[in-house]
């Protein structure tokens, strides 16, 4: 019962720290790890399918949210959604490998949303980048204690 919520806590953990909410899903993996209880390819899989189902939340918030763009309340003001969009527009859908970076990962899913990048594509780079993260992690994470 303790794995299996130590997995939907990851998981969890995982989501929300790529949506917009402010939570780090690293010191999750991290102590899960250096518990030695845990399968090393299981904590990947749960922390990166976890991670990218959040940045899936993200890019359906863009497809949505736009219309609500010149209302007062609207969280990013004209001219820096207008650079993040001609931003993604000059380098495409490839800057979804950077949707691992803080902060400005979560912001460049919620701006693929909005400039309507295909779900299939978006989930696949996103995934990719995601999972190279906590690839990197857990190698430093388990060479530094091995």
């Amino acid at each position: 019962m303790i794995d299996l919520a130590s997995y939907l806590g990851l998981f969890a953990a995982a989501l929300g720290a790529a949506t917009v909410l402010p939570m780090q899903s690293e010191p999750v993996l991290v102590g899960l790890l250096l518990s030695g209880k845990f399968s090393v390819s299981a904590l990947l899989a749960v922390a990166s399918l976890g991670n990218t189902l959040g940045s899936i939340v993200n890019w359906f918030l863009g497809r949505g949210i736009e219309k609500f763009r010149d209302r007062r309340w609207f969280p990013v003001g004209e001219k820096a959604l207008d650079r993040s969009s001609r931003w993604y527009r000059k380098y495409g859908k490839w800057t979804l490998l950077l949707s691992w970076m803080p902060l400005f990962g979560d912001a460049l899913t919620v701006v693929a949303g909005v400039l309507r990048e295909p779900l299939l594509p978006f989930t696949i780079l996103v995934f990719v980048a995601k999972t190279g993260r906590y690839v990197v992690l857990t190698l430093i994470t388990l060479q530094i204690v091995g």
